[in-house]
């Protein structure tokens, strides 16, 4: 395989192991692979992606990076984090929807000194029109990362990620992992077609997006990059969006409670939340065997949980 050179960003390889509580409740060995526990503000899945992406901005000569996502974005607040550890300018252009007072993630952008300016849209195409301006009016060459760092380049992240886990030794029957642009969800399932060929991997869709299209696509571009021939697998995608992207589901704050009551760990309402109920939604339906080993990624995002009215969701 082409090999890419990458940052050190994060505490990798991440803590992975059984929830003893949670396979009770649910009649199967669920485990938990911690990349909320990966080392930068409160973590998450974008510091794999990170790595390629930031180190690709640096060897390029850009100093100035940009990328995009909702208000309560972590992948946003990640990206900030990691541009400023190693020198470089950061501004986040976001779109209006979600959450903009100094709650949940904004308060970590307001910690930082990153810029943060907002965008009346729902398209990326005009945020990535504004991304340009703002270079043009800075004079300065923008280095652009995509909503969710996913890309080809940032997809290896999660192929470097079940390179992990097959090293642990632990078969996994199962894997399932949050799919909200498309990147972590092809890296684990091109990742575990080249580590861990007995795997299934289920993609919980948090958003709506044609991501039968995308995912596959991001998984071509990835193996191109490694200059790997492999046959592109059919991903598992399961419905788990519920009212709308990063809005709470009924579904997913139940998820999120028991992961909290049983395991003392904090999920998501955005990502995380969402993908484990998609996997205690199959544990009930039988999907899996008693005897099986379902490996869940936990891809970070506790600061968007704060910035929720609770008092409202209940």
């Amino acid at each position: 395989m082409n090999h890419f050179e990458k940052e050190s960003l994060g505490l990798f390889p991440t803590p992975m192991y059984r929830l003893p509580n949670i396979s009770r409740e649910l009649g199967t060995n669920v485990w938990i692979k911690r990349d909320d526990l990966c080392g930068v503000a409160l973590g998450g899945n974008k510091v794999r992606k990170l790595e390629y992406l930031l180190r690709d901005a640096k060897a390029k000569g850009y100093d100035l990076v940009m990328t995009t996502g909702q208000a309560q974005s972590n992948h946003a607040m990640l990206t900030a984090a990691c541009a400023l550890r190693m020198g470089l300018a950061c501004i986040l252009v976001l779109k209006k929807r979600g959450v903009t007072a100094r709650k949940g993630n904004q308060i970590l952008n307001h910690l930082m000194g990153v810029e943060v300016r907002y965008l009346d849209t729902d398209s990326y195409e005009d945020i990535y029109r504004e991304m340009d301006r703002i270079g043009t009016e800075l004079g300065r060459k923008v280095y652009k990362i995509p909503c969710g760092g996913s890309n080809a380049l940032g997809t290896l992240g999660y192929i470097d990620c079940m390179g992990e886990v097959a090293d642990s030794g632990v078969h996994f029957d199962h894997l399932v992992c949050a799919c909200g642009s498309g990147g972590t969800a092809a890296g684990c399932v091109l990742g575990a077609k080249l580590h861990l060929p007995e795997t299934k991997v289920m993609c919980a869709m948090v958003d709506n997006d044609p991501f039968e299209k995308i995912v596959p696509q991001l998984m071509r571009e990835a193996a191109e990059l490694l200059g790997v021939q492999v046959e592109i697998p059919v991903p598992d995608l399961l419905e788990m969006w519920g009212p709308g992207y990063s809005i709470p589901s009924a579904e997913g704050n139940e998820a999120i409670a028991m992961m909290m009551r049983l395991e003392g760990i904090v999920l998501d309402t955005c990502y995380t939340g969402k993908a484990f109920a998609g996997l205690v939604r199959r544990a009930r339906e039988g999907f899996y065997k008693p005897d099986d080993n379902v490996l869940f990624i936990h891809t970070g995002g506790a600061g968007g949980l704060f910035a929720q009215d609770w008092e409202k969701e209940e």
